[in-house]
């Protein structure tokens, strides 16, 4: 103990210059210690790419702007165009109606129901831009629902029944029926044929389903002007 006492007296002056090389070693040793690090780091970037970043933290655009909300009155109306939607895919369309006569038959009390409720909230439906009165708003809601209510009881005991009312021999021009205006509105088949048919279906109808003038007059469009075309060149 006495000789490195000693010794560290009789060489005190080397701590200066070994200070420096003890503090340029550890510089080094930091250094290094830091690229090791920034090597892990840019291995585990390669190895966990970043992920994209979500939707919602993309920066708003125009098109992503909330969407204003629909005003009570907007919100009623679209009720009444899907119903109104709704019954148009059987008034435009001859063969369904056939599948379902019930949707107009006006001796059942489901379809006047039905029918009454439509004319209701069709004569309360407010015109465009106009003013409307709060009491006005909440009949017109209600005559909307009521004819949604009654279009879904009568679509729903349409397609329960469907043609279970006829006799046997009434079902039988139903199909024949049916058959007849796919043939009209066929493309493929000539004009001469497509008015057979359309006159034929017509007859076989008869008695059995009236059908609204606004069918009848998109099956004549469908027939694509065959109706009252003028004939056909004969054949050589």
């Amino acid at each position: 103990m006495n000789e490195l006492l000693s010794f560290a007296g009789s060489y005190w002056w080397l701590v200066f210059p070994l200070s420096g090389v003890f503090a340029i070693w550890g510089k080094s040793l930091t250094e290094a210690s830091e690229r090791r690090h920034q090597r892990k780091i840019e291995l585990y970037r390669l190895k966990h790419p970043a992920p994209l970043a979500a939707p919602s933290e993309a920066p708003p655009t125009a098109a992503a702007q909330p969407v204003p909300t629909r005003t009570p009155l907007e919100h009623v109306q679209r009720m009444h165009d899907e119903v109104d939607r709704k019954w148009l895919t059987y008034e435009l369309d001859a063969a369904k109606l056939i599948d379902y006569p019930m949707m107009t038959d006006v001796r059942e009390p489901l379809t006047v129901a039905f029918l009454r409720a439509k004319r209701e909230a069709d004569a309360l439906r407010p015109e465009p831009s106009a003013p409307v009165a709060r009491d006005d708003l909440a009949a017109y809601r209600s005559a909307v629902t009521s004819y949604d209510v009654a279009f879904q009881i009568a679509e729903t005991e349409a397609r329960r029944v469907r043609a279970s009312g006829f006799t046997t021999e009434e079902r039988q021009r139903l199909e024949t029926a049916r058959r007849l205006v796919t043939v009209a509105i066929d493309d493929a088949a000539t004009a001469a044929e497509r008015q057979t048919a359309y006159r034929r279906a017509r007859r076989e109808l008869d008695g059995l389903i009236v059908l609204p003038d606004a069918t009848v007059s998109s099956l004549e469009e469908k027939v694509a002007g065959a109706i009252g075309q003028r004939p056909e060149p004969p054949r050589p």
